[in-house]
């Protein structure tokens, strides 16, 4: 990876006007160095204002830095200049989940369905969540704001009502999924929703029943001190734990291609959300 961003930045130093810029910038994001990427792809478009893939490029850095509106307004440039794009459908559909808009978010995933590859079911995915968020904003319509419709707990304001979309305006892709267990494995918060729209965030729970005591037992024999997190890497995903109040567990799961670098930061906002929440419960 060292070598290729070496090598595309000598090519853009000799011709500003290529359109490495693109991979160059990608490179860069993936490595978690953002401002250059910003920087990159900022420069690109300047020579380069109506191509389609910088502005793409410009949107998922503007995701991983936290921005969602700077994202959604790139992705809709994408589509005016490529009617159907599926990577801006994809994008602005995840965008709008992210700030509760449901309904919009449903129209973007079903179009990014449409020219979605054989191989590619994180679409399908995105729109189970948005189906079954969308019954959960119904139920909840009648419920106090920052109270659960089903628990009497106090959500962090910008989240939805169910505390299964605990994590939902952390994680920054609809491939992306995190949830919290208590010390026997039961679900406080978050959701794993199948393809098919049903949430088996219990059943995985209930897999992952003992990790925590299992992690601080391996990292006291070999005397490594105390366990803060782990992360595997799958042939279907990356997986990353972290311990939490009261021998719990914090699990996120993300797609093979998410970098590791992400899936720390991702790891540790949860983290975070998940530790002010258990707070607020006390």
């Amino acid at each position: 990876m060292a070598d290729d961003v070496r090598r595309m930045s000598d090519e853009l130093a000799r011709d500003p006007g290529s359109r490495v810029f693109v991979p160059l910038g990608e490179a860069l994001r993936k490595q978690g160095q953002l401002e250059l990427a910003l920087k990159v792809a900022m420069r690109g478009l300047e020579r380069h204002p109506h191509l389609p893939d910088g502005h793409d490029l410009l949107a998922r850095i503007a995701v991983d830095g936290g921005d969602l509106q700077r994202a959604f307004d790139e992705w809709d440039m994408v589509l005016r200049l490529v009617p159907g794009h599926h990577g801006a459908s994809r994008g602005m559909g995840f965008v709008c989940f992210q700030q509760g808009r449901f309904e919009e978010a449903e129209r973007y995933l079903d179009a990014a369905a449409d020219t979605a590859s054989d191989a590619d079911d994180s679409v399908a995915l995105a729109l189970a969540n948005m189906r079954a968020a969308r019954q959960d904003a119904s139920r909840a319509a009648s419920t106090p704001p920052g109270v659960d419709a089903r628990r009497d707990v106090r959500l962090p304001p910008g989240t939805t009502h169910d505390v299964r979309f605990l994590f939902a305006d952390v994680l920054t892709d609809a491939e992306q999924t995190a949830m919290l267990l208590d010390g026997d494995g039961l679900v406080l918060a978050g959701a794993y929703m199948s393809h098919d729209g049903r949430d088996v965030a219990q059943e995985v729970g209930a897999e992952l029943s003992g990790v925590t005591d299992a992690a601080r037992r391996a990292t006291r024999h070999l005397a490594l001190g105390e366990w803060t997190s782990i992360v595997f890497e799958t042939e279907v995903a990356v997986v990353a734990m972290a311990p939490s109040q009261d021998d719990g567990l914090l699990v996120l799961a993300t797609s093979r291609t998410t970098p590791l670098g992400l899936v720390r930061r991702l790891l540790d906002r949860c983290t975070e959300r998940s530790r002010k929440w258990l707070g607020g419960r006390a």
